[in-house]
């Protein structure tokens, strides 16, 4: 009896410590590695998934078992999970219930044009399927979360209605301060304006600058609309061409008055505020002032001399 006894206390012995290196023990993967969960997914889909991917010890159906008889019945999130070196299949379990899946991130920045942002989405080898063509101006610039595995084309799209809904909030709440007649003029006026400048304190001064020519008729001699046609928004990388400041086409505004035909750059949310509520200013011109931001003029006459000393400033750098 006593050897029967201890047989059988061997057995469950044996028995624990099988369950214990299949649910409780590390896993047989040094890690760490990922696995991609679908909305939707069951118990017994993930558990083929991770015997496929090695993460567990024993089979699926080992797996589920002692899921369903071990672990918690909450359900399971969708996402992309790392699991980390030597992880056990208990908790494998738990982090797919209650842990946080991987957040991947791409960032649109403020004034990027539409190929940058294409090239960038094209590019990026967790997104399937092909990225469509992306409007300039149509998407608003943020840092965007994603799945692996999300197609493209769906993130276009949510790029898209962000920029969708800021503008139906920030149309509305206008001042009469820019002579801009729809959201698109707006979207347009304030790619210039992101183009301009990189200091966000200026953006309103600027904005103040090109409404005060728009009312006037007075062209904008914006740099960044001659640029746009010759590389799309992408940096030049020389200076502006005579021919280029010469060419006629929808978006040089040295040589036509009024907006261009489009947006040249996708504008963030505080270009489009300053354009819809610019400073109230008398100035018509702005120049370099050799610090990263502009000096501003209200006359021709303070601009010739603001550009004199902008240019003496090259000239002591050596770059005239």
């Amino acid at each position: 009896m006593r050897r029967l006894l201890l047989g059988v206390a061997g057995l469950l012995l044996a028995a624990l410590s099988i369950v214990y290196l299949l649910w409780w023990g590390p896993g047989p993967k040094p890690g760490p590695q990922t696995i991609t969960v679908q909305e939707g997914s069951s118990l017994g889909t993930v558990a083929r998934k991770l015997e496929k991917a090695g993460a567990i010890p024993g089979t699926a159906k080992t797996y589920y078992v002692m899921a369903r008889l071990l672990g918690s019945h909450d359900p399971i999130q969708a996402g992309e999970f790392e699991i980390p070196k030597g992880m056990g299949g208990a908790a494998i379990l738990d982090l797919l219930q209650h842990g946080r899946p991987v957040q991947r991130l791409i960032t649109v920045t403020e004034g990027m044009p539409s190929i940058i942002v294409s090239e960038k989405i094209t590019a990026n080898p967790y997104l399937a399927g092909t990225a469509p063509f992306i409007a300039e101006g149509s998407v608003l610039p943020d840092s965007y979360g994603y799945q692996r595995g999300e197609t493209r084309a769906a993130l276009v799209v949510r790029m898209q209605k962000a920029m969708t809904k800021t503008i139906g909030e920030l149309w509305p709440k206008r001042s009469a301060g820019c002579p801009v007649e729809s959201p698109d003029e707006m979207v347009t006026l304030a790619s210039i304006v992101e183009k301009e400048t990189g200091k966000a304190s200026e953006r309103p001064m600027i904005a103040g600058v090109y409404c005060n020519r728009l009312r006037i008729g007075m062209k904008l001699d914006a740099d960044p609309t001659v640029i746009y046609p010759v590389t799309k928004g992408k940096p030049l990388g020389r200076r502006i061409l005579k021919s280029e400041l010469n060419a006629v086409n929808g978006y040089n505004t040295y040589r036509r008055p009024g907006l261009p035909e489009g947006p040249i750059a996708n504008p963030g949310r505080e270009s489009m505020q300053a354009v819809l509520h610019p400073a109230q200013t008398k100035a018509l011109y702005f120049v370099a002032d050799g610090t990263g931001g502009h000096v501003f003029a209200d006359t021709l006459a303070q601009h010739q001399a603001n550009v004199a000393k902008w240019y003496a400033i090259r000239r002591q750098r050596g770059q005239m």
